[in-house]
């Protein structure tokens, strides 16, 4: 004869003899200690979101759902990361849109040049319904669920000579991030985009390997580049948001409290973080003011911006044509 489960928990209940053993069993069952892997490194602003996620999940649920942050590439690069995910074998992960838009080509027209040209438009383009649709795309062309965008502030141009403005990029070898949308975009200024991983991005600097790089201030204060140029150019023209991603196949485990846990305290969070980095732009300013570095403003005329626009959305609206609507709801912020 076979018992049911109900049947021979209610048996046992009565028994006194079993509960007291699978009650705690059954809450480890529940338990679950997210996995987060990030690229940046200890003290950036992401990763200090990703742990106040995990800080807040642990306080609501008493324990039964927390996230350890992997940083600095740990758990591998973003591709060995969103691999990861998609097998669901790393939980969750905050990706970068140079890595999602490599797979994705309406992820990587967010990066495109003068959608906006502030840092304090940055946030309010990210919170915009066109910035938000582009995660409807993930689940199936990455098998990830997004989240949240997480931004850094405009990114600037340190060289090691001296120079005014944009025009004196064209010639030099830049080391950029290894995004297309990069690519295109400091090839229209004239410049030679070199590819160096970001740990030897400084030593390359040292020994002119490359004659200057590109990078958002607070990575660019982490690892002291004013320390090895003599310029730091401020573009107002492109930023890199990443995107919280949660494996698509964890995600279809959870139940729909936990799903609504996780997605309003990552929101909260990252919602945070991008006012706090709208608030600390200034300050990182005035602190490489202080270290003697010279900081120059991009000097383009609106002719020739219109004109590098038009070369560049010949290239990138065929693959991404969300870019048009960006910079229509860009053009109003």
């Amino acid at each position: 004869m076979t018992i049911s489960r109900r049947t021979f928990l209610a048996g046992a209940a009565a028994a006194g003899a079993v509960l007291p053993i699978a009650a705690p069993s059954i809450a480890r069952a529940q338990a679950k200690d997210f996995r987060l892997g990030i690229i940046t490194p200890p003290g950036h602003p992401w990763n200090e979101a990703a742990i106040k996620v995990g800080e807040v999940l642990k306080k609501e649920t008493n324990g039964r759902l927390s996230i350890t942050v992997f940083p600095s590439g740990q758990l591998g690069n973003e591709a060995a990361m969103l691999q990861q995910m998609q097998s669901g074998a790393l939980d969750m992960g905050w990706i970068m849109t140079a890595e999602l838009g490599s797979r994705v080509p309406a992820i990587a027209a967010i990066n495109a040049p003068w959608i906006v040209d502030s840092t304090a438009k940055v946030a309010k383009l990210v919170k915009t319904p066109v910035a938000m649709s582009l995660f409807d795309l993930l689940p199936r062309e990455t098998g990830t669920i997004g989240l949240a965008w997480g931004i850094t502030t405009m990114r600037v141009v340190f060289t090691a000579k001296p120079i005014e403005g944009i025009a004196d990029l064209k010639g030099m070898k830049l080391r950029i991030n290894t995004t297309p949308a990069y690519k295109d975009f400091y090839q229209l200024l004239g410049a030679a985009p070199t590819p160096i991983p970001t740990p030897q991005v400084f030593e390359a600097m040292s020994n002119g390997q490359v004659d200057g790089l590109e990078a958002d201030l607070d990575f660019s204060w982490n690892q002291r580049f004013d320390k090895v140029s003599k310029t730091m150019l401020r573009m107002n023209a492109i930023f890199m948001p990443c995107v919280a991603l949660v494996s698509g196949r964890v995600w279809q485990g959870l139940s729909a409290e936990d799903k609504a846990l996780i997605s309003s305290a990552t929101k909260t969070a990252l919602d945070a973080q991008v006012a706090e980095t709208v608030v600390n732009e200034p300050v990182l300013i005035e602190k490489f003011k202080g270290t003697g570095i010279s900081i120059k403003e991009a000097k383009i005329g609106d002719a020739e911006t219109k004109a590098i626009i038009a070369e560049y959305d010949k290239i990138w609206v065929p693959k991404a044509p969300i870019l048009t609507e960006l910079r229509k709801v860009g053009a109003t912020l």
